[in-house]
């Protein structure tokens, strides 16, 4: 029970990020407006992360699940992409090590920081 009640409260979180997208005329996600609310909402300690720590575990150890449909609906639309497979692998490509590089930099500020604060 304690699971679907911490699913619960992430669900609810994700409503309520489409309901800023719905309600707000800016074009950022809903995904991302339920991110910044669970985070605030976390910060601010009106949710505490023991209360959606165990199912949030859980939805990030089956994410990789989460991008089969992604990659089934990208083979369904094999026509439409087949002319310009190049350059969306370069895209791909770079922007993933863009964002590697960019992860380990920050890892690498907030080790030094945490160091440096011992």
């Amino acid at each position: 029970m304690k699971y679907l009640k911490q699913f619960g409260i992430i669900m609810f979180i994700s409503f309520l990020g489409e309901a800023f997208y719905y309600f707000l005329p800016l074009p950022v996600p809903a995904s991302i407006y339920g991110l910044l609310l669970m985070l605030a909402a976390l910060i601010t300690g009106i949710i505490p992360l023991e209360k959606v720590k165990e199912t949030g575990d859980f939805l990030v150890e089956i994410m990789p699940v989460m991008f089969i449909p992604a990659a089934v609906g990208l083979l369904d639309s094999w026509m439409d992409v087949k002319e310009i497979w190049i350059p969306v692998l370069a895209v791909i490509f770079l922007t993933t090590v863009l964002v590697m590089a960019a992860a380990g930099k920050v890892t690498e500020f907030i080790i030094r920081k945490e160091k440096k604060g011992e």
